[in-house]
């Protein structure tokens, strides 16, 4: 693994906005716009490095499949959070019918320097971003500066693959895809809007609307679109947690599809996917599986060994939370501080420092398997809604 500094392409932006990445530059709180994508850098792997990291990911993946089983079996519910016993249950029941249900995607946050083993940071399985400039605009990228070369970038053929393999799930009518219009950027829109490309490629039939535009028909007590039709099944780019809070949250409740219902909704990402995307995975993946060379120590109860004098110093990040929103770092020999909110507490693994950036490594999963990997980097410890994204390659 190497950073190396390069000239960006002329016309960059528009290149990258005409490939689907309307959002090329991030607006910092002084006023100015600086970019998001940035192509000034790159950053280089071996064949068996990244053949090493596929690997990584795939068994990181099935350890929180196992992490997932062991939730609901033990009945782990309140330690994400998860204290409404209906909402437990439903979850569970996703779980235990998983195989009827339509699931995608997921990106883990890695750290690796290109020495040691990659350690986990965090699986979001539910709503992940940055998924279109992974996918399209830095593989165009290395089929301009890099004809013949190669790069950890499979999305777009196993997402249009998947659709085809679940297709058989979904129920009849329209696959709506919702984005929220809270989103200001337009990264959400982008995102939803790849995502339905690759399903019609797939050859399902496409909706597109808002979360904001989903009404409710009180007659027949179900979901429906702007034309009043029924929605059988729909993707969402809106967490779970707020799907199921908002004041429309007992309705969801009440046509949750779990695997072939009549009169109900099939959402996607499914409720199972909430285990995962919850900050107490971390923990009970220590618990699980302690000293594997992969995870770092997390704990539900406070720092433990990880503060005071001697220790390594810990991350404090809520249980729930998007772009390092509510995380903060406490460095080796902090005291030992318990947070009011529910937080998981994993030790400090500082962020990779290359010429000044700190980097993680954002890698996908599609269903089960390896699918690429997308780069970000901050100048501080959280990457946050200020990072940038930068291309790799294979050479």
């Amino acid at each position: 693994m190497e950073r190396r500094t390069t000239e960006p392409r002329p016309g960059w932006q528009q290149t990258v906005e005409e490939q689907g990445l309307i959002y090329p530059l991030t607006r910092y709180p002084d006023g100015s716009l600086r970019p998001y994508w940035d192509e000034s850098a790159y950053y280089v792997f071996s064949l068996p490095e990244v053949e090493a990291l596929e690997e990584v990911v795939e068994e990181l993946h099935t350890m929180c499949l196992a992490a997932a089983a062991h939730i609901v079996d033990h009945d782990r519910f309140a330690d994400l959070g998860i204290t409404d016993p209906r909402t437990a249950r439903l979850v569970a029941e996703s779980w235990r019918r998983r195989a009827e249900l339509p699931s995608l995607y997921g990106r883990f946050d890695l750290r690796y320097d290109g020495t040691g083993p990659a350690k986990m940071l965090e699986y979001n399985a539910d709503t992940p971003t940055s998924l279109v400039e992974a996918a399209s605009p830095q593989w165009f990228w290395m089929e301009d500066r890099f004809p013949g070369a190669d790069q950890w970038n499979s999305l777009h053929e196993r997402l249009v693959d998947a659709w085809k393999r679940q297709a058989p799930l979904l129920p009849p009518g329209p696959l709506h895809f919702a984005h929220s219009d809270g989103d200001e950027l337009g990264e959400d829109l982008m995102t939803v809007a790849y995502l339905r490309e690759t399903a019609a490629q797939a050859g399902i039939d496409t909706e597109a609307l808002s979360v904001e535009r989903i009404g409710w028909d009180r007659l027949s007590g179900r979901f429906v679109d702007e034309r009043l039709r029924f929605i059988r099944s729909c993707f969402k780019l809106y967490p779970w947690e707020w799907l199921t809070t908002d004041r429309f949250g007992p309705h969801v409740l009440d046509t949750l599809d779990n695997g072939g219902g009549t009169g109900s909704t099939c959402w996607i990402e499914p409720a199972w996917k909430m285990l995962l995307s919850n900050k107490a995975l971390l923990a009970v993946l220590w618990e699980l599986y302690p000293d594997h060379p992969n995870l770092l120590p997390a704990y539900l109860d406070g720092p433990r060994g990880l503060a005071g004098p001697g220790g390594a110093g810990y991350v404090a990040k809520p249980l729930l939370g998007r772009e390092g929103a509510g995380v903060t770092v406490h460095g080796p020999g902090s005291a030992p501080v318990r947070r009011d909110e529910a937080c998981c507490y994993q030790e400090l693994a500082p962020l990779p420092d290359f010429d000044g950036n700190r980097v993680v490594l954002g890698a996908w999963v599609v269903e089960d398997e390896s699918a690429g990997l997308g780069i970000r980097e901050s100048a501080g410890l959280i990457t946050d809604e200020y990072a940038r994204f930068l291309p790799h390659v294979i050479l």
